[in-house]
């Protein structure tokens, strides 16, 4: 799909109605909630049409990629989200444009972004990243372990904790992995009460994760429609 797609206006508030309605069914207002769309693989010209169309938060899982989109779209007034895993060689480019990263997990991480900010004094909204499944191989931080690691990132120079991350596990019941998810914002919050955000829901659960607090949403393929072919 490109700009040309005259579907995209209409997906976009297709999904925006669907957030409100979610929304307002768990107690909340609609315009607590922040959409991110999730670009993967689509051009920088769609970007320019979601631009147009009044989104201002755009999310990639690439560091290349979304590198050479935010240069390209430079003009935009734009918050770039990445939102996927995150190796600590890649901290030093990720902070040059993310205004957000949704995926600090692992030590080595806070660590690149604590040499990076000697050198620049730059300070990024950072999300820790949950993990929601029983598999040690997905990225995230073990439930057991989330306190401890919110406090060294809490103590992390480069870092500014404002909340949480997680991703239903397939196959798993989404409600019930966001309510785990929700208990996790607690325990950040306890370390750190100004970490407020949660990032829960795809274009396939974003419904669920509303109803147990989510304040922002990775929309992908539901708004932009099917990814091109990657090669």
């Amino acid at each position: 799909m490109t700009d040309a797609d005259p579907q995209l206006a209409e997906r976009l508030e297709r999904v925006r109605s669907d957030i409100a309605d979610a929304a307002r069914a768990a107690g909340r207002e609609p315009d607590e909630l922040t959409i991110i769309v999730v670009t993967k693989f689509h051009p920088s010209s769609l970007i320019r049409s979601l631009a147009a169309l009044g989104v201002r938060d755009i999310g990639e899982n690439r560091q290349q990629e979304a590198e050479v989109k935010a240069a390209e779209t430079s003009d935009l007034d734009l918050n770039w989200h990445f939102v996927g895993q995150l190796q600590s060689k890649k901290v030093r480019a990720v902070r040059r444009f993310a205004s957000t990263v949704h995926s600090i997990d692992r030590h080595r991480v806070l660590d690149a972004f604590a040499r990076a900010h000697g050198d620049d004094g730059l300070v990024t909204d950072c999300l820790i990243q949950v993990n929601l499944t029983d598999d040690p191989g997905r990225g995230g931080v073990g439930e057991s372990e989330l306190e401890a690691f919110a406090e060294a990132a809490v103590d992390s120079p480069g870092v500014r904790v404002r909340g949480v991350m997680g991703v239903a596990g397939l196959g798993a019941e989404p409600r019930s992995e966001f309510a785990r998810l929700r208990h996790a914002a607690d325990v950040v919050r306890s370390v750190e009460p100004g970490a407020t955000w949660i990032s829960g829901g795809m274009s396939g659960d974003f419904r669920e994760a509303i109803l147990e607090g989510a304040t922002h949403l990775r929309i992908g393929t539901a708004i932009t429609g099917n990814r091109p072919v990657h090669g």
